[in-house]
């Protein structure tokens, strides 16, 4: 959007008039563009704390905007003040509206009684401009918002007391539409037939509102239509509001999803109406229903719809449920709407089944005074009827009740109430979830033995789902996460320094006792007596020592196997846990792969298992193979180890084999690193994976030949000699590389495309692009290595770009890195919260072949930042376009590097440079939806690389080093080389978690870093620390990895930093001897140190450790120090 110059435009006015026409995202556009123009910078301004219950103009269009569209976290952003308004936006926008309550009863306490008394002359005028009836209207709005807060809350009786007092006192109430409306949907949802109010209809109120002022009304007349058999009524008011919600769609702006969304739901609940008609009021009960509703003639007396005929509806009710169980707003009414339905229908039996279902939902939402309501009507239906024919229903409707006491902190109750469901309920399949349950809740607890939840429950839960295959994966996998737990605090009691103090004093008294039988011997009479004495109290002392020792360690390793076969067990079944179980198995297998009954185990799993479940890990899999031994020297890990990777291989070559072909490699180096001590080969893995590769040449001899062959080209293309005149050129391939690229690998998919894992081990030639030649030219980058940008021909005809790399940056590194964040993906994905808000971190494909070439997917559609903000000449770009009278890049880098003063030089700096990335949304994204979608993408993706980098201490984070998606906005990070805050060791070090500059935040909108990105950040970090132990598996890598050093040495670190800025390639390659594997423990530990909350030595909660991390951040005293050509500034 080009801002208008010979136009004097009020934004702030633009924006309330885009509001009055519902264009939401037009209206915080003309916001942001006001608050710049308003603020001389991108700012919402300083929160004004003096106000108590009204919000700044610019503040409140942004929240009515923000409470209009489908985004979760926006609103954080601008509610920061203590004004009693922000409060109630907030607990209103989380739903919890028991606090809303308080607040809007606390503000209809503090209004004077003649405000509500002069409502009336509002009400008959409308909105006037005078300040008085501005502020009448807002105090008759605190009353409206306390009963919404009573209905959301299921106080319906209170409601209903409440609003009749506010009628007797002033009767002109009953011509305000929003009252009505809120009256009238009381009315329905409690069944409330001889309800009447008046109606109105004004020309004062919104498009949005005036669409619903009839809508609720409507929809009682049609439910009491539908009671008392009205057809004539009930035909009327159904058309009538399906031609308002219709009209209403078509008219609405298309920036309105939240009020799209709700108005087709609308819709659908009219037209299940219509099907409840004819269920109810047709002559022949046996027809199946229809969607209309007709002129036939109708019975006089009701039916009762038979289950079967309630079949179509209940499809449709449950698809529904599906579609909106994730947003409340929209899921609730409908559930109650279904309700009301059912009681009208007469149908107990899908009632009780409806009730049950609600309590469920609305608890897993946080509702819980409503999934408590329905539960005490689900318990009157049961209790009223036969409790011999509803048994389970009662049982299970006890079961919830149970799991919402809980979910209320209340722990002992739902115990109780879980061990009562024991003794009275028979049914085993719902008796195995309860003894799961109270299990769980007295492990997490902590009031029961461990014996005691073992064995009289969660053993009980297992053997009762012997019969019940699709239960089982869940009742094996807290078996064996109880015991697993139970075996790691065994083991890091076992290890501690007080057990240790504790075997040095039993050897104390070993040698005491000993030294007190020797002199015994030759003691005296009298002294027999007293050294027997001590001897006694001695013996009996070590003896109980040594009983409780030994009932620890056998304790231990009895936890140890039954968390391995439950585990196991819950593998081989399979389900939502299988992910979660694959990393904690894996795990226990590398640690303890000395113990007999682990690799007992392992062998056992390796057979019952499907092997595509092991396909996430292939890469520490492999990297175990040839190096481990017991101490007895024995291999049977690795015979176990060799067994699976050969199963995985057969099973999922495309997977596997180029793992194994890399390890192959492991000595393949160029001639002049060959005596670099930093590539230390492992023979041994060399040589298990030759035999390996060997093995499966059976299997799959065509294919592990044609592999090689494509290894071999990508090898020799990346380690090409080139000239340095030739950097950024596309060159011909020599005359030797031609006929070699022409080949045709039919069995050999492109190396960097992604091929879906199959569980069902079918990969048929054909299902994927295999390669098929290189385009003859290459494009040499800039760079130390030099880094040649190939094209592969895929056999689908497209072309796709790769980046073939050689030289001291190992590849291994990146592709675990790549690795790693598509694991996080994973569990992103498979989390509510982050699921909701598509967090994901974007990644791409790298292969490495060799321990110093590999090829990396080139990311089509992207531009570094650096590119968009400088341009590639660092003059130009976006800070040369809107930066008018600024600084050049060049002349703060200058700046910043001579001046002694950092602190005074970077603010100097600031005021000279002026962030510009807003300005790439707009440029980009014409439209106001697609502006705000893309912003939010960027700022999402910023959110969860930045959590994700800080866990792996990813430095190295210079503007050209991140991408940005032209297409979607998301952030690309590459060259992944300087992890594990290995930052720390340049030069100049890197003092920040992450890069949360100026543009960057800039990029995200008038609310910074607050709202979406904080939000977001604390999300990603959460599920990362619940799914520590994951993460740490794939990390651990590097410990059992030795073949090449990824540590940076110093003159490698300063290496870097030229690269950075002047792009010299003339040091010499020469590193500091290898030392081991040192420097990763020590990178491990503090990854772990991260994930569990650790900040300068302190836990933190999640929230706290964000706010902390942003902080640290954006501390200019952090930003002035960094290395002038990391660009703090930009």
């Amino acid at each position: 959007m080009e801002e208008v110059y010979w136009l004097s435009v009020d934004y702030l006015v633009a924006a309330r008039a885009a509001q009055r026409c519902s264009c939401d995202f037009a209206t915080l556009m003309y916001v942001e563009l006001w608050c710049e123009e308003q603020f001389n910078k991108l700012d919402l301004g300083p929160p004004d704390f003096s106000q108590q219950e009204s919000l700044p103009p610019h503040i409140g269009l942004l929240v009515e905007a923000f409470t209009h569209i489908n985004e979760p976290d926006s609103i954080y952003g601008i509610t920061l003040a203590n004004e009693v308004a922000s409060q109630i936006i907030r607990y209103e926008h989380e739903g919890n509206w028991s606090s809303a309550l308080e607040y809007y009863d606390l503000l209809v306490r503090s209004t004077p009684k003649e405000n509500l008394a002069n409502f009336a002359g509002t009400v008959l005028t409308g909105p006037s401009v005078s300040s008085k009836a501005e502020e009448n209207l807002l105090n008759w709005k605190m009353h409206k918002g306390l009963m919404r807060s009573l209905q959301k809350t299921g106080c319906s009786h209170v409601l209903d007391i409440y609003s009749q007092g506010l009628t007797n006192q002033k009767a002109c109430l009953q011509q305000d539409s929003e009252f009505v409306d809120i009256q009238y949907e009381a009315a329905w949802r409690a069944g409330n037939w001889d309800f009447s109010f008046f109606v109105p209809y004004s020309s004062q109120l919104s498009s949005r509102s005036r669409d619903y002022c009839l809508l609720n009304e409507n929809l009682h007349s049609c439910l009491r239509a539908l009671q008392n058999g009205d057809a004539e009524q009930f035909q009327g008011k159904l058309s009538h509001s399906k031609m308002d919600l219709v009209l209403a769609l078509s008219n609405a702006s298309k920036e309105s999803t939240k009020y799209i969304h709700s108005t087709v739901l609308k819709l659908q609940m009219l037209d299940h109406l219509s099907m409840a008609w004819e269920l109810r009021w047709k002559f022949c009960p046996d027809q199946a229903p229809k969607s209309n509703v007709g002129t036939e003639e109708f019975s006089l007396v009701p039916a009762v719809p038979k289950r079967n005929q309630l079949e179509l509806l209940s499809k449709e009710w449950n698809f529904i449920l599906c579609q909106t169980e994730r947003n409340l707003d929209l899921f609730e009414p409908f559930l109650a709407f279904r309700r009301g339905l059912l009681k009208i229908l007469g149908s107990e039996e899908h009632l009780i089944e409806h009730l049950f279902q609600s309590a469920s939902a609305l608890r897993k939402g946080l509702r819980f005074s409503l999934a408590a309501a329905s539960l005490y009507e689900l318990k009157e239906l049961c209790c009223h009827r036969d409790q011999q024919t509803v048994p389970s229903t009662y049982f299970l409707s006890k079961l919830e009740e149970a799991k919402l006491l809980r979910a209320q902190g209340q722990h002992d109750m739902a115990i109780g109430l879980g061990k009562y469901i024991l003794k009275n309920h028979t049914d085993e399949r719902n008796k195995s979830d309860v003894y799961r349950l109270v299990g769980k809740w007295l492990a997490e607890t902590r009031s029961s033995n461990s014996r005691t939840i073992i064995e009289d429950y969660l053993n009980h839960s297992v053997a009762l789902d012997k019969k019940y295959m699709s239960r089982q994966c869940r009742t094996h996998f807290h078996l064996a996460h109880y015991t697993y737990n139970l075996f790691k605090s065994y083991e890091e009691r076992l290890s501690s320094n007080e057990w240790q103090a504790a075997l040095r004093l039993r050897k104390y008294k070993t040698k005491e006792l000993d030294t007190l039988l020797k002199r015994l011997k030759n003691s005296s009479k009298a002294e027999k007596s007293d050294y027997g004495a001590k001897i006694q109290e001695l013996q009996k002392q070590l003896a109980l020592d040594r009983e409780e020792a030994q009932k620890i360690q056998d304790d231990r390793d009895e936890f140890l196997s039954l968390a391995l076969e439950g585990y196991q067990r819950s593998l081989v079944v399979g389900g939502k846990y299988d992910l979660q179980v694959v990393f904690r198995l894996v795990s226990l297998w590398f640690n303890l792969f000395s113990r007999k009954q682990v690799v007992d185990s392992m062998i056992k799993t390796t057979k019952e298992v499907q092997s595509y479940k092991f396909i996430p890990l292939v890469y520490q899999i492999a990297s175990r193979l040839g190096s481990s031994k017991d101490a007895q020297g024995s291999t049977n890990f690795q015979n176990a180890l060799a067994s699976l990777l050969k199963k995985m291989a057969i099973d999922h070559p495309y997977h596997t084999i180029c793992q194994l072909l890399a390890l192959a490699n492991g000595d393949r180096v160029k001639d002049k690193q060959r005596s670099r001590s930093s590539f230390v080969v492992d023979m041994d893995k060399k040589l298990a994976a030759e035999n390996l590769l060997k093995e499966l040449s059976s299997f799959h001899g065509a294919l592990i030949r044609q592999m090689k062959q494509m290894v071999e080209i990508y090898i020799r293309l990346a380690e090409l000699e080139t000239r340095k005149e030739d950097t950024n050129k596309k060159i011909s391939l020599p005359r030797e590389f031609r006929s070699i690229c022409q080949l045709e690998l039919a069995k050999v998919p492109v190396v960097t495309a992604t091929i879906p894992v199959d569980p069902n081990c079918r990969y048929e030639e054909g299902t994927f692009p295999h390669f098929s030649g290189l385009v003859d030219s290459i494009t040499i980058m800039n760079g130390i290595n030099a880094p040649k940008v190939i094209q592969c021909i895929g056999s689908d005809g497209n072309r796709y770009r790769q980046l073939a790399k050689s030289g001291n940056d190992d590849l291994r590194q990146d592709a675990v890195m790549e690795q790693f964040f598509s694991l996080v993906n994973m569990f992103l994905q498979n989390h509510r919260d982050t699921s909701e808000r598509r967090l994901r971190i974007r990644t791409y494909n790298v292969v490495p072949f060799t321990p110093s070439a590999g090829v990396v997917e080139w990311v089509n559609r992207t531009v570094p930042l650096g590119d968009y903000l400088l341009d590639s000449n660092r003059i130009g770009g976006a800070h040369a376009r809107y930066g008018t009278g600024d600084w050049t890049f060049l002349q703060c880098r200058e700046h910043l590097a001579c001046e002694k003063d950092k602190r005074k030089a970077f603010f100097k700096i600031c005021d000279n440079f002026r962030p510009v990335m807003h300005h790439f949304f707009i440029e980009r994204f014409l439209q106001p939806a697609d502006w705000f979608q893309s912003r939010l993408a960027y700022t999402r993706s910023v959110a969860a690389s930045s959590m994700v980098g800080y866990i792996v201490g990813l430095g190295d984070r210079h503007s050209m080093n991140i991408l940005i998606d032209e297409d979607t906005a998301e952030v690309v990070h590459i060259d992944l080389g300087v992890a594990f805050e290995q930052g720390l060791m340049l030069k100049t070090p890197e003092r920040v978690p992450f890069r949360l500059t100026r543009d960057i935040i800039d990029g995200m909108g008038v609310t910074g870093t607050e709202g979406v990105f904080k939000r977001c950040c604390e999300k990603t970090l959460s599920v990362m620390r619940e799914n520590k132990e994951a993460l740490l598996t794939i990390i651990e890598v590097f410990i059992h990895d030795p073949l090449y050093k990824w540590a940076l040495s110093p003159l490698k670190a300063l290496q870097r930093q030229k690269e950075t800025e002047y792009n010299d390639s003339c040091l010499d390659d020469s590193q500091e001897a290898y030392e081991g594997n040192k420097d990763a423990a020590r990178a491990i530990l503090r990854v772990k140190q991260k994930l569990d909350g650790y900040e300068d030595g302190e836990m933190r909660s999640v929230e706290g450790q964000v706010q902390q991390l942003i902080q640290d951040a954006v501390d200019t005293d952090r930003l002035c120090q960094m290395f002038p050509g990391w660009a703090p500034w930009l």
